[in-house]
């Protein structure tokens, strides 16, 4: 079993399993590593040049976060998609994106919609010549900065954790005709209730968002071709 980790670099002086988590979760969330497949950790080890000590302890964190099953006596596999961890996991990020949003009403300033509005313009950039990695990626961003201007610095950090099994899904989902353009227009909603400063407002754009995507999500469960 091979990985394609060409393009990861690891900086020896900082600690490498908070480097290696990371590449490992991304494989994990994108499907490169496929629901069930075993990790080969000495794979990985010796594609990033490193110990299997480092690589171990990421893969620990990842089993912290459910990404992971170890099996006893057998091997360390990806977790297989689970319809009830999806619907916990949204609905943890429901809460916490509904009062990200509601939060970051009240401090709205032109700076932060014309931020808002330059991640828009690049996620509709990557959608319309189809590089959806990169979509996701603004996505991310876009989220990240309502988080950044309700003033909850780790506020973030809880989102990405709770939202990992959504994002299983979401490399599958995205590319589905219209999905990507009803994405685009639903950040357009929530940054317009954000302008509006009205935390309500705020509060109901995200859910509508949220609801949308989750109502997505369980069609890719309920379709053909996942593990």
């Amino acid at each position: 079993m091979s990985y394609d980790l060409s393009s990861a670099r690891l900086d020896r002086s900082r600690p490498l399993r908070e480097q290696i988590y990371p590449i490992i979760r991304a494989l994990l969330l994108t499907g490169a590593i496929r629901p069930g497949e075993v990790i080969d950790e000495k794979a990985i080890a010796a594609q990033l040049n490193v110990s299997r000590t480092p690589v171990r302890e990421a893969v620990k964190r990842l089993v912290d976060e459910h990404l992971v099953d170890v099996i006893a006596q057998s091997a360390t596999r990806a977790a297989r998609i689970d319809a009830k961890a999806i619907e916990e996991s949204y609905l943890i990020r429901r809460a916490l994106e509904m009062e990200s949003a509601a939060q970051a009403a009240a401090h709205m300033s032109q700076d932060h919609a014309d931020r808002l509005a330059d991640i828009l313009m690049l996620h509709a950039r990557a959608v319309e010549r189809r590089q959806f990695v990169e979509a996701i990626a603004c996505d991310d961003e876009f989220h990240r900065a309502i988080t950044g201007i309700s003033n909850l610095p780790r506020l973030w950090s809880a989102i990405e954790i709770s939202k990992a099994q959504l994002d299983r899904c979401r490399y599958l989902m995205v590319p589905r005709d219209g999905q990507a353009e009803a994405t685009l227009e639903q950040h357009r909603e929530i940054i317009r209730a954000l302008n509006s400063r009205d935390p309500a407002k705020a509060a109901a754009a995200m859910k509508a968002h949220l609801d949308a995507a989750y109502r997505s999500t369980v069609a890719v469960l309920e379709g053909p071709g996942l593990e």
